[in-house]
């Protein structure tokens, strides 16, 4: 599996944090991307271009606060990025960072972090030489079919893509799956939109694009491994 030099910038950003101390554990994509290779997955797997993250403060942090926190683990590695908020967290919002070339000024991805959500199931990875403290595999498949049992799942296509990576790496565990989202406080709707809807699925996957040259899988293929990996968890017919 190839990492692109965004994706290798990112992940150094994401160590500079971890090593700083600051309270923050990572989510998303590049989560999802170490998870794979730790894993074993080869193949490409879909791009991203930004981080997710979660802050946990005892105190409220202040926009100034926490650019100048991140700003100095980034300072600290070494690495030519300058950080801005674009977006102050609050009430089911997270907050936005912009990091910049510190040459040129060019945006090259940002950040969401939320502050202070429910504490996840963690885990340290590391991969191509970088250390960070991420969500356990485990959160992230409860996550994911916790979104597509949703009709969310429209416009959350990339977690059924998700679905059919992790379905080649890591087996599915339904009492885990549902101890995770218990503990998370979560419940699973009736998956109705992602079982009997698949026409509109489809039409949701044509429209996600896989950045860089990265081969877009059928969608029927994606579909198909992804429901048979949660078939579990499914409500009978």
């Amino acid at each position: 599996m190839n990492i692109t030099a965004e994706e290798k910038l990112m992940y150094d950003v994401m160590k500079a944090i971890y090593d700083s101390g600051i309270p923050v554990n990572f989510k998303g994509s590049m989560v999802l991307k170490a998870c794979l290779m730790e894993a074993g997955y080869d193949d490409e797997t879909r791009h991203t271009v930004d981080i997710d993250a979660n802050w946990y403060s005892d105190t409220p942090q202040t926009a100034e606060q926490m650019v100048a926190s991140l700003q100095k683990a980034i300072d600290k590695n070494g690495i030519g990025l300058s950080v801005s908020i674009y977006r102050m967290y609050g009430e089911g919002r997270s907050a936005g960072f912009e990091l910049a070339d510190r040459s040129s000024g060019e945006v090259l991805f940002t950040m969401d972090v939320d502050v202070n959500r429910p504490q996840p199931q963690t885990k340290i990875y590391e991969v191509a030489g970088v250390r960070f403290c991420g969500v356990a595999p485990i959160q992230m498949i409860a996550d994911k079919v916790a979104a597509i049992s949703t009709d969310k799942v429209f416009r959350r296509i990339k977690d059924v893509v998700d679905l059919y990576y992790l379905s080649r790496v890591v087996p599915f565990d339904r009492a885990a799956v549902l101890e995770t989202l218990k503990s998370s406080g979560r419940e699973l709707d009736d998956f109705n939109g992602f079982l009997y809807r698949s026409d509109e699925l489809y039409h949701s996957y044509e429209k996600f694009r896989f950045a860089g040259d990265v081969t877009k899988p059928p969608f029927d293929e994606v579909y198909h491994s992804a429901k048979s990996y949660i078939k579990d968890i499914l409500p009978n017919d």
